[in-house]
Protein backbone atom coordinates (compact mmCIF):
# COMPACT_ATOMS: atom_id res chain seq x y z
CA UNK A 1 0.00 0.00 0.00
CA UNK A 2 0.96 3.48 -0.64
CA UNK A 3 0.65 6.70 1.00
CA UNK A 4 1.18 10.10 0.40
CA UNK A 5 4.10 12.17 2.08
CA UNK A 6 4.21 15.57 2.79
CA UNK A 7 7.79 17.07 2.04
CA UNK A 8 8.33 20.62 2.76
CA UNK A 9 11.41 22.16 1.03
CA UNK A 10 13.23 24.68 2.26
CA UNK A 11 15.77 27.84 0.93
CA UNK A 12 18.01 26.57 3.95
CA UNK A 13 21.63 25.43 4.52
CA UNK A 14 22.01 21.71 5.21
CA UNK A 15 23.10 20.51 8.72
CA UNK A 16 24.57 17.14 9.94
CA UNK A 17 22.93 16.69 13.66
CA UNK A 18 26.29 15.41 15.15
CA UNK A 19 28.62 17.15 12.96
CA UNK A 20 29.70 20.55 13.37
CA UNK A 21 28.87 22.55 10.21
CA UNK A 22 29.50 26.09 9.05
CA UNK A 23 27.68 27.41 6.14
CA UNK A 24 27.58 30.81 4.07
CA UNK A 25 25.31 31.68 1.51
CA UNK A 26 24.07 34.46 -0.49
CA UNK A 27 20.85 34.90 -2.08
CA UNK A 28 20.35 37.77 -4.77
CA UNK A 29 16.86 38.81 -6.59
CA UNK A 30 16.27 40.99 -9.65
CA UNK A 31 12.93 41.92 -10.66
CA UNK A 32 11.45 44.04 -13.37
CA UNK A 33 10.94 47.56 -12.34
CA UNK A 34 7.56 49.50 -12.03
CA UNK A 35 6.42 48.16 -8.85
CA UNK A 36 6.72 49.38 -5.10
CA UNK A 37 10.15 47.11 -4.55
CA UNK A 38 13.95 46.93 -4.80
CA UNK A 39 15.33 46.06 -8.69
CA UNK A 40 17.70 44.24 -6.41
CA UNK A 41 18.57 43.15 -3.22
CA UNK A 42 20.88 40.97 -1.46
CA UNK A 43 21.04 39.06 1.91
CA UNK A 44 23.65 37.10 3.13
CA UNK A 45 23.41 34.60 5.60
CA UNK A 46 25.81 32.67 7.91
CA UNK A 47 24.64 29.14 9.30
CA UNK A 48 21.09 30.42 8.44
CA UNK A 49 21.15 33.28 9.81
CA UNK A 50 21.23 37.12 8.08
CA UNK A 51 24.52 38.65 8.59
CA UNK A 52 24.73 41.44 5.68
CA UNK A 53 21.68 43.17 3.69
CA UNK A 54 21.30 45.72 0.68
CA UNK A 55 19.54 47.06 -2.20
CA UNK A 56 18.64 49.29 -5.07
CA UNK A 57 17.46 51.63 -3.06
CA UNK A 58 19.60 52.68 -0.76
CA UNK A 59 23.11 51.36 -2.91
CA UNK A 60 24.31 50.36 0.73
CA UNK A 61 25.43 47.28 1.98
CA UNK A 62 24.63 46.87 6.03
CA UNK A 63 24.85 45.19 8.79
CA UNK A 64 22.23 42.57 10.17
CA UNK A 65 23.93 40.96 13.55
CA UNK A 66 26.08 42.56 15.93
CA UNK A 67 28.83 40.24 15.51
CA UNK A 68 29.79 41.05 11.97
CA UNK A 69 30.01 44.60 13.19
CA UNK A 70 33.74 43.49 14.92
CA UNK A 71 35.19 43.12 11.30
CA UNK A 72 35.52 47.13 10.92
CA UNK A 73 38.38 47.00 13.64
CA UNK A 74 40.22 44.81 11.52
CA UNK A 75 38.96 46.11 7.99
CA UNK A 76 37.31 49.71 7.36
CA UNK A 77 36.80 49.34 4.43
CA UNK A 78 34.61 45.92 3.94
CA UNK A 79 31.64 47.63 4.18
CA UNK A 80 32.39 50.05 1.37
CA UNK A 81 33.66 47.49 -1.07
CA UNK A 82 31.31 45.29 -0.09
CA UNK A 83 28.74 47.65 -1.35
CA UNK A 84 31.02 48.61 -4.78
CA UNK A 85 30.92 44.70 -5.39
CA UNK A 86 27.06 44.99 -5.17
CA UNK A 87 26.21 48.02 -6.81
CA UNK A 88 27.87 46.33 -9.80
CA UNK A 89 25.94 43.47 -9.48
CA UNK A 90 22.97 45.72 -9.44
CA UNK A 91 23.57 46.70 -12.83
CA UNK A 92 24.37 43.33 -14.10
CA UNK A 93 21.07 41.79 -12.53
CA UNK A 94 18.87 44.51 -14.57
CA UNK A 95 20.68 43.61 -17.75
CA UNK A 96 19.89 40.04 -16.89
CA UNK A 97 16.36 40.26 -16.15
CA UNK A 98 15.86 41.50 -19.21
CA UNK A 99 17.80 39.12 -21.17
CA UNK A 100 15.97 36.32 -19.40
CA UNK A 101 12.50 37.84 -20.66
CA UNK A 102 13.92 37.45 -24.12
CA UNK A 103 14.68 33.98 -23.56
CA UNK A 104 11.02 33.10 -22.78
CA UNK A 105 9.81 35.84 -25.36
CA UNK A 106 8.31 37.95 -22.32
CA UNK A 107 8.13 41.94 -23.25
CA UNK A 108 5.72 42.87 -20.40
CA UNK A 109 4.88 41.63 -16.63
CA UNK A 110 6.06 41.23 -13.30
CA UNK A 111 9.38 38.58 -13.37
CA UNK A 112 12.24 37.85 -11.25
CA UNK A 113 15.76 36.31 -10.94
CA UNK A 114 17.19 34.44 -8.12
CA UNK A 115 20.52 33.71 -8.02
CA UNK A 116 21.83 31.62 -4.93
CA UNK A 117 25.31 30.30 -3.63
CA UNK A 118 27.19 29.82 -0.83
CA UNK A 119 29.50 26.92 0.66
CA UNK A 120 29.82 25.07 3.39
CA UNK A 121 32.56 23.54 5.71
CA UNK A 122 32.53 20.53 7.95
CA UNK A 123 34.82 19.88 11.08
CA UNK A 124 36.03 16.98 9.44
CA UNK A 125 37.44 19.96 7.07
CA UNK A 126 34.74 18.50 3.93
CA UNK A 127 34.00 21.07 1.90
CA UNK A 128 30.72 21.79 -0.30
CA UNK A 129 30.32 24.47 -2.72
CA UNK A 130 27.18 25.37 -4.46
CA UNK A 131 25.21 28.08 -6.99
CA UNK A 132 21.57 27.79 -8.57
CA UNK A 133 19.70 30.60 -10.50
CA UNK A 134 16.03 30.71 -11.12
CA UNK A 135 13.31 32.47 -12.88
CA UNK A 136 10.35 33.40 -11.74
CA UNK A 137 10.56 30.96 -8.44
CA UNK A 138 11.23 27.85 -10.85
CA UNK A 139 14.89 26.72 -11.55
CA UNK A 140 17.15 28.09 -14.37
CA UNK A 141 20.51 26.85 -13.90
CA UNK A 142 22.85 25.05 -11.56
CA UNK A 143 26.31 24.71 -11.77
CA UNK A 144 27.80 20.91 -11.16
CA UNK A 145 30.78 21.63 -8.85
CA UNK A 146 33.09 18.69 -9.66
CA UNK A 147 32.77 19.06 -13.22
CA UNK A 148 32.41 22.51 -13.88
CA UNK A 149 29.04 22.55 -16.52
CA UNK A 150 25.93 23.86 -15.73
CA UNK A 151 23.03 21.88 -15.61
CA UNK A 152 20.08 23.48 -17.64
CA UNK A 153 16.40 22.75 -16.16
CA UNK A 154 14.18 24.52 -18.95
CA UNK A 155 15.19 24.97 -22.72
CA UNK A 156 15.45 28.76 -22.72
CA UNK A 157 18.25 28.14 -19.79
CA UNK A 158 20.25 26.43 -22.78
CA UNK A 159 21.94 29.94 -24.44
CA UNK A 160 23.34 30.96 -21.30
CA UNK A 161 24.77 27.04 -20.32
CA UNK A 162 26.53 27.54 -23.58
CA UNK A 163 27.91 31.19 -22.96
CA UNK A 164 29.44 30.59 -19.50
CA UNK A 165 31.10 26.89 -20.48
CA UNK A 166 32.63 28.64 -23.15
CA UNK A 167 34.71 31.29 -21.52
CA UNK A 168 36.13 31.58 -18.10
CA UNK A 169 32.85 31.83 -16.14
CA UNK A 170 32.81 28.10 -15.20
CA UNK A 171 36.29 28.45 -13.90
CA UNK A 172 35.98 31.78 -12.13
CA UNK A 173 33.32 30.78 -10.03
CA UNK A 174 34.25 27.05 -9.13
CA UNK A 175 37.52 28.69 -7.73
CA UNK A 176 35.34 31.17 -5.55
CA UNK A 177 33.53 28.26 -3.99
CA UNK A 178 36.15 26.10 -3.33
CA UNK A 179 38.75 28.40 -1.96
CA UNK A 180 37.55 32.41 -1.66
CA UNK A 181 34.22 31.14 -0.24
CA UNK A 182 35.59 28.67 2.40
CA UNK A 183 38.28 31.77 3.73
CA UNK A 184 35.58 34.04 4.24
CA UNK A 185 33.17 31.45 5.95
CA UNK A 186 36.53 30.30 8.45
CA UNK A 187 36.67 34.48 8.71
CA UNK A 188 33.19 34.86 9.70
CA UNK A 189 33.21 31.96 12.13
CA UNK A 190 36.03 33.82 13.98
CA UNK A 191 33.96 36.57 14.63
CA UNK A 192 30.73 35.22 15.27
CA UNK A 193 31.76 32.05 16.95
CA UNK A 194 30.10 33.02 20.28
CA UNK A 195 26.52 32.80 18.49
CA UNK A 196 27.32 30.64 16.00
CA UNK A 197 28.24 27.61 18.18
CA UNK A 198 26.58 28.00 20.45
CA UNK A 199 23.80 24.85 21.62
CA UNK A 200 20.51 25.16 22.59
CA UNK A 201 18.09 22.50 23.32
CA UNK A 202 14.92 22.09 21.93
CA UNK A 203 11.22 22.84 23.19
CA UNK A 204 9.32 19.48 22.45
CA UNK A 205 5.56 18.76 22.58
CA UNK A 206 2.71 16.38 21.38
CA UNK A 207 -0.67 17.11 20.82
CA UNK A 208 -3.83 16.22 19.23
CA UNK A 209 -6.56 19.15 17.96
CA UNK A 210 -9.09 16.28 18.88
CA UNK A 211 -9.13 12.61 19.22
CA UNK A 212 -10.05 12.23 15.19
CA UNK A 213 -7.00 14.54 14.54
CA UNK A 214 -3.08 13.25 13.59
CA UNK A 215 -0.80 13.60 16.76
CA UNK A 216 1.88 16.14 16.26
CA UNK A 217 5.14 16.01 17.62
CA UNK A 218 6.63 19.67 17.40
CA UNK A 219 9.79 20.97 18.37
CA UNK A 220 11.18 24.41 18.61
CA UNK A 221 13.64 26.87 19.60
CA UNK A 222 16.68 24.76 19.03
CA UNK A 223 19.95 25.94 17.96
CA UNK A 224 21.98 24.53 15.32
CA UNK A 225 18.75 24.59 13.40
CA UNK A 226 19.80 20.50 12.40
CA UNK A 227 17.42 18.30 13.94
CA UNK A 228 16.22 14.74 13.87
CA UNK A 229 12.53 14.15 14.75
CA UNK A 230 10.83 10.53 14.06
CA UNK A 231 8.69 8.13 15.39
CA UNK A 232 8.88 4.84 16.93
CA UNK A 233 6.33 2.15 16.94
CA UNK A 234 6.34 -0.66 19.71
CA UNK A 235 10.21 0.56 20.37
CA UNK A 236 11.14 -0.01 16.58
CA UNK A 237 11.98 3.08 14.40
CA UNK A 238 10.00 4.02 11.33
CA UNK A 239 11.20 5.61 8.10
CA UNK A 240 14.41 6.41 9.15
CA UNK A 241 14.80 9.40 6.64
CA UNK A 242 11.97 10.85 7.86
CA UNK A 243 13.54 13.41 10.03
CA UNK A 244 12.42 17.29 9.38
CA UNK A 245 14.78 20.29 9.86
CA UNK A 246 14.23 24.08 9.61
CA UNK A 247 15.54 27.37 11.00
CA UNK A 248 12.77 27.40 14.01
CA UNK A 249 10.80 24.70 14.90
CA UNK A 250 10.43 21.11 13.31
CA UNK A 251 7.36 18.29 13.61
CA UNK A 252 5.92 15.41 12.40
CA UNK A 253 2.56 13.67 11.96
CA UNK A 254 1.17 10.86 13.41
CA UNK A 255 -2.82 9.15 11.89
CA UNK A 256 -4.55 8.46 15.18
CA UNK A 257 -5.90 4.93 13.46
CA UNK A 258 -2.52 3.70 14.24
CA UNK A 259 -3.21 4.27 18.31
CA UNK A 260 -5.36 2.00 19.07
CA UNK A 261 -3.30 -1.30 19.02
CA UNK A 262 0.16 0.19 19.09
CA UNK A 263 2.75 2.11 21.69
CA UNK A 264 3.89 4.76 19.69
CA UNK A 265 7.00 7.29 20.67
CA UNK A 266 8.67 10.66 19.09
CA UNK A 267 12.35 10.47 19.45
CA UNK A 268 13.89 13.59 19.39
CA UNK A 269 17.94 14.10 18.12
CA UNK A 270 19.74 17.67 18.40
CA UNK A 271 23.88 18.51 18.97
CA UNK A 272 22.73 20.08 22.35
CA UNK A 273 21.54 16.82 23.78
CA UNK A 274 23.39 14.27 26.06
CA UNK A 275 20.85 11.88 24.58
CA UNK A 276 17.69 12.01 22.41
CA UNK A 277 14.61 13.24 23.53
CA UNK A 278 11.65 10.02 23.67
CA UNK A 279 8.12 11.57 24.27
CA UNK A 280 4.98 8.38 24.81
CA UNK A 281 2.02 9.70 22.60
CA UNK A 282 0.10 8.29 25.49
CA UNK A 283 0.94 11.29 27.43
CA UNK A 284 -0.19 13.90 24.42
CA UNK A 285 -2.22 16.77 25.16
CA UNK A 286 -5.48 17.76 23.30
CA UNK A 287 -6.05 21.03 22.47
CA UNK A 288 -9.70 22.14 22.98
CA UNK A 289 -11.05 24.82 20.70
CA UNK A 290 -8.13 24.36 18.47
CA UNK A 291 -9.85 22.90 16.08
CA UNK A 292 -8.42 24.78 12.99
CA UNK A 293 -4.48 24.53 14.07
CA UNK A 294 -3.94 21.41 11.47
CA UNK A 295 -5.82 23.08 8.68
CA UNK A 296 -4.67 26.65 8.81
CA UNK A 297 -1.30 25.18 9.98
CA UNK A 298 -1.01 23.20 6.63
CA UNK A 299 -3.00 25.87 4.42
CA UNK A 300 -0.40 27.98 5.63
CA UNK A 301 2.34 26.21 4.87
CA UNK A 302 0.84 25.57 1.24
CA UNK A 303 0.80 28.88 0.08
CA UNK A 304 3.69 30.15 0.99
CA UNK A 305 5.31 28.01 -1.84
CA UNK A 306 7.75 29.75 -4.76
CA UNK A 307 5.12 31.85 -6.77
CA UNK A 308 6.38 35.12 -7.98
CA UNK A 309 4.32 36.90 -5.75
CA UNK A 310 5.19 34.59 -2.22
CA UNK A 311 8.96 35.15 -2.95
CA UNK A 312 8.40 38.95 -3.37
CA UNK A 313 6.55 39.22 0.07
CA UNK A 314 9.02 36.93 1.53
CA UNK A 315 12.13 38.85 1.07
CA UNK A 316 10.19 42.23 1.87
CA UNK A 317 10.10 40.90 5.30
CA UNK A 318 13.82 39.34 5.35
CA UNK A 319 14.63 42.93 3.90
CA UNK A 320 13.15 44.53 7.06
CA UNK A 321 14.42 41.92 9.33
CA UNK A 322 17.41 41.17 11.62
CA UNK A 323 16.11 36.99 11.71
CA UNK A 324 16.43 35.22 9.03
CA UNK A 325 13.29 34.30 6.96
CA UNK A 326 13.34 30.44 4.93
CA UNK A 327 11.63 30.56 1.68
CA UNK A 328 9.36 27.40 1.07
CA UNK A 329 8.48 24.98 -1.59
CA UNK A 330 5.75 22.18 -1.73
CA UNK A 331 5.18 19.37 -2.98
CA UNK A 332 3.42 16.16 -2.68
CA UNK A 333 5.91 12.43 -2.88
CA UNK A 334 4.45 9.01 -2.95
CA UNK A 335 6.13 6.54 -0.71
CA UNK A 336 6.03 3.03 0.46
CA UNK A 337 3.84 2.64 3.44
CA UNK A 338 4.79 -0.96 4.55
CA UNK A 339 1.68 -1.11 6.32
CA UNK A 340 2.19 1.65 9.20
CA UNK A 341 -0.16 4.11 8.43
CA UNK A 342 1.83 7.09 9.69
CA UNK A 343 1.99 9.83 8.12
CA UNK A 344 5.45 11.92 8.02
CA UNK A 345 7.03 15.74 7.08
CA UNK A 346 10.26 15.97 5.59
CA UNK A 347 12.37 19.51 5.92
CA UNK A 348 14.83 18.42 3.01
CA UNK A 349 17.47 21.29 2.02
CA UNK A 350 17.54 23.19 -1.22
CA UNK A 351 21.01 24.12 -1.81
CA UNK A 352 22.52 26.42 -4.10
CA UNK A 353 24.61 29.35 -4.57
CA UNK A 354 28.94 33.36 -5.78
CA UNK A 355 30.24 36.36 -4.40
CA UNK A 356 32.60 38.96 -5.37
CA UNK A 357 33.22 37.09 -8.77
CA UNK A 358 32.33 39.49 -11.92
CA UNK A 359 30.51 37.41 -14.22
CA UNK A 360 28.84 37.63 -17.89
CA UNK A 361 25.22 38.62 -17.45
CA UNK A 362 22.72 35.73 -18.10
Amino acid sequence: MKMKTTVYMFISFAAYIFTATHSLQYFYTGVTPGINFPEFTAVGMMDGGQFMYYNSNERKAVPKTDWIKKIDGDDAEYWKRETQILQGTQERFKVGVQTIMKHFNQTKGIHTVQYMYGCELDDDKTRRGYEQNGYDGEDFLSLDLKTGTWIATVPQAFITKQKWESGIVSMLKVAYLENECIKWLQKYVDYGRSVLERKDRPEVSLFQKDSGSPVVCHATGFFPKAVMISWQKNGEDLNEDDGTSQEEEAFCTLVPEELKNNNYTCVVQHSSLEKELVLKVSERRVLPGRRDFNKNFLSTMILLNSQVIQVLIEWIIMARSTEPIEMLRYKDVDAEDSGTGVKTSRCQMFHCLEKNVKVDNI
